[in-house]
């Protein structure tokens, strides 16, 4: 072999093996749930929002079971886990997102769900991972709510879920 070609050869398995070694590890088994952390519970989450979506209550509440259950070893228990979610939806709203040329109608609305989520660990003395927080997400659309109010709202819990999650166990 060519000594040009021998020193290629080198170079193009020195680029593999460094882009291999490259990159981010993403894990669904759980994030950074301590080990002796085995349970959790979360609470009907109440929606205290001027605007109440008759179903949003038990769909957040739900979802976030969901989340926690598939995504973590967790095992849900009804109350006192060592992982404890609770709190209030503070916003449900539609407004309007862009105006049609010419006349003062929506041509896009908003959707926004604002939780305020409280959550213990109970395995951590010092308190220090528990938080009190706000989370909002929004989806537009077009057209009449009552329509696509039930897909919106799974839409944006799916990714409230998601950052309530990530807050709690990956520290996001």
């Amino acid at each position: 072999m060519k000594t040009g070609n021998l020193i290629k050869l080198m170079i193009i398995a020195m680029v593999i093996l460094t882009v291999q070694g490259c990159g981010v590890k993403y894990s669904l088994s759980g994030g950074t749930i301590p080990e002796n952390m085995k349970t959790y519970s979360v609470e009907i989450f109440e929606n205290i929002s001027p605007f109440v979506s008759p179903t949003l209550s038990q769909t957040f509440t739900e979802g976030l079971k969901e989340r926690i259950r598939t995504q973590s070893r967790l095992s849900q228990i009804n109350q006192d886990g060592d992982a404890m979610f609770s709190g209030v939806i503070t916003n449900y709203a539609i407004t309007p997102a862009a105006v049609e040329a010419g006349t003062d109608m929506a041509a896009l609305n908003r959707l926004s769900i604002t939780v305020k989520v409280k959550y213990v660990n109970r395995k951590d003395e010092t308190g220090e991972s528990d938080f009190e927080e706000n989370f909002t997400q929004f989806k537009e659309f077009r057209g009449e709510i009552s329509s696509q109010e039930n897909q919106l709202n799974t839409e944006i819990v799916k990714m409230l879920t998601e950052d309530v999650f990530n807050r709690a166990f990956n520290n996001w």
